[in-house]
């Protein structure tokens, strides 16, 4: 019985071609924009995850601020100034530190090599540093513990300023002079995807030891950490708490110390990438909902031509559910050929467009910050399940019409 009823749906829509063509090419149109809008939003995800990896992972960025409460005998507005010893007390006294290293900047410094100068940002930091913020090199080395112990006059340089000081040209062992003070480059950074107020391919790292030559670095700017494990609120918490105790100010004041958790933001920026990413699923499920509304109507109009032919079915001993498996087999015949072509439609246009410009419109070279359109196994299941689900409903309801008929009343149809 069911192979017959199966012949029979095949039948219905070969005898129907231009009608089930046109139903499949709105199906198809409908699941190819699901997939689109979701490779889309994976995409958006993965771009902003890009972003984010450019600072570093399971990193704390601590920095020194004003007080706003009072606590003990220090009246609110306090300016708070970190100090060498900060850095061993949070080495002491804040747990799962895995690497830590003080910075101090001097902004607007001036780089000159030959007859080329640039007005730069530069850091002291220890190497430590540059594995907290996710530093690698395209040419040269990082700074190393060499470097920090012998006050080694060597320097890192951003790609950006390399661009501008040398123009093409090999940098690696050449001097630049930093505020009058010559250092040898040994490394040349990988571009990074950096915003305005903190461009890292636009600045000299040298060894924290070494800046003492151009500045005094008894106060320094802010001290980065990188914790092990999962748990950043508590190594939030235990760094407040630390720096609370030797600064003497509330733990609660916000704004005696501001502390950069960049897991923190990460988590944050998912919960709005996984909205606009559900967003966009049902946007597509609109559209493919337009799609099934078709594929209803054609339905029922096909339950109404074939009235006597249902008559004659359930006369000749065929049930309510047979008569059901027949039509709603028909609906997802169609359903299932239209997600197939719609799945090569959006390979096809995933594949022409490629990526749309995100961070590349920015920053130079930052082609990997962009959204790439790409149709992963996850995306297809998700799809998938939106098309069976809209193609069952679509197929029901005429489904259902065709079994409830009265088969007297069905043989009498004209």
């Amino acid at each position: 019985m069911t192979t017959d009823l199966l012949e029979q749906a095949y039948s219905s829509l070969k005898h129907n071609r231009r009608r089930s063509a046109l139903t499949m090419l709105g199906m198809a149109w409908g699941i190819a924009t699901v997939v689109l809008l979701l490779s889309y939003g994976a995409g958006f995800e993965r771009a902003i995850m890009y972003f984010f990896s450019s600072f570093g992972s399971n990193m704390i960025g601590v920095f020194p601020g004003r007080t706003s409460l009072q606590a003990g005998g220090t009246k609110a507005g306090a300016q708070v100034r970190f100090k060498m010893e900060d850095v061993d007390a949070l080495t002491a006294e804040v747990p799962l530190i895995k690497r830590i290293s003080p910075f101090v900047d001097i902004n607007n410094s001036t780089a000159q090599y030959d007859t080329r100068s640039a007005i730069i940002s530069t850091s002291g930091v220890y190497p430590s540093y540059q594995a907290i913020r996710n530093m690698t090199v395209s040419e040269g080395r990082l700074l190393n513990e060499q470097d920090e112990q012998q006050h080694s006059l060597s320097a890192v340089m951003g790609s950006e300023l390399k661009d501008k000081l040398f123009s093409g040209k090999p940098a690696i062992g050449e001097s630049v002079r930093v505020n009058g003070l010559s250092f040898q480059i040994v490394g040349v950074l990988q571009r990074k995807v950096t915003d305005g107020d903190d461009n890292d391919n636009n600045r000299v790292y040298i060894p924290f030891s070494t800046l003492s030559e151009l500045k005094d670095t008894r106060y320094v700017n802010g001290i980065f950490i990188e914790y092990e494990g999962p748990n950043n609120e508590k190594v939030e918490n235990a760094v407040r708490q630390s720096m609370a105790a030797h600064h003497n100010f509330d733990v609660k004041d916000k704004r005696a110390i501001y502390v950069w958790n960049l897991m923190q933001d990460i988590q944050e920026f998912r919960i709005v990438t996984t909205g606009i990413k559900i967003l966009l699923a049902f946007i597509g499920t609109l559209t493919l909902g337009i799609g099934g509304i078709g594929l209803m109507n054609i339905m029922l109009v096909s339950v109404t031509q074939r009235t006597r032919e249902i008559g004659v079915e359930k006369a000749l001993g065929a049930r309510k559910r047979h008569i059901l498996f027949q039509f709603l087999a028909e609906a997802m015949a169609i359903t299932a050929a239209g997600g197939v072509a719609g799945v090569i439609l959006a390979y096809i246009v995933s594949w022409t467009v490629g990526s749309l410009t995100l961070f590349s419109a920015f920053v130079k070279d930052a082609g990997e910050g962009d959204i790439h359109l790409r149709i992963d196994p996850t995306i297809l299941l998700t799809a998938t399940l939106i098309l069976a689900f809209v193609g069952l409903v679509s197929g029901m309801l005429p489904a259902i019409k065709a079994a409830r008929m009265d088969p007297i009343e069905a043989l009498r149809y004209e």
